[in-house]
């Protein structure tokens, strides 16, 4: 019997795990996807959890959420599990636990937007994909970053989040409602002319970004 390490055994789980993601993107529109991450630090209450997920299922978008391992406890993970199973009879909704390839997802032409907790690598990442953005900021400086993105560069859309007093801890008084998250999802991902006017001035930044970039490899390496 040949012996197996145990990296080449999680290699291929995570491989499959990938190949699955693909396959599902690859049976969408272009820009017809949205992603919902909220970086390795914010916790969402149960409560906030389920309207989240009312709330992107109400919106009739698709979706990937990517769920950390403390988002959840014991009579939570049932909520969660439930409404991974609904959507994957849906084909609406794709959850992923704790780890996302996030610039697969980013830079796939099915993905359209982004959830962002407005952190400033989040924010570049979304910029060099040229995706607009739906805003939730949680604490601090991410606030200021939210306006830059909705009110100067006119490629985000907020979805009324308050200012949270835990540093990586939503409070229940700062709990997002299932129709803001809705609302927010559907201008952002809709058909209106705002939504294209968004998604046409992402693309153009992401295109600058990317310039912006190989001119920096150019100069200091000679190559792009």
């Amino acid at each position: 019997m040949k012996a197996r390490l145990i990296g080449d055994t999680r290699a291929e789980k995570n491989f499959g795990k990938e190949t699955e993601l693909v396959n599902w993107l690859n049976s969408k529109q272009n820009e017809s996807v949205l992603y919902v991450s909220f970086g390795s630090l914010v916790w969402h209450p149960h409560a906030q959890l389920v309207e989240i997920a009312h709330g992107l299922e109400n919106s009739g978008h698709s979706f990937i959420w990517v769920v950390r391992k403390y988002d959840r406890n014991e009579d939570e993970e049932g909520f969660l599990q439930v409404f991974e199973e609904r959507m994957k009879e849906s084909k609406k909704g794709y959850i992923i636990w704790n780890w996302a390839p996030q610039l697969l997802i980013l830079d796939h032409p099915a993905t359209g937007g982004i959830v962002t907790h407005c952190c400033w690598n989040s924010i570049l990442e979304s910029l060099n994909a040229g995706l607009p953005m739906i805003t939730w900021p949680i604490f601090a400086e991410q606030f200021n970053n939210e306006k830059f993105l909705v009110d100067v560069l006119k490629i985000g859309v907020s979805v009324g989040s308050k200012e949270n007093e835990f540093w990586n801890r939503i409070s229940v008084e700062a709990i997002v409602r299932r129709e803001e998250i809705a609302k927010a999802v559907e201008i952002l991902m809709g058909n209106g002319q705002e939504s294209k006017e968004m998604r046409k001035k992402a693309k153009n930044l992401g295109a600058a970004s990317k310039r912006t970039i190989e001119d920096y490899c150019f100069i200091f390496y000679g190559q792009v």
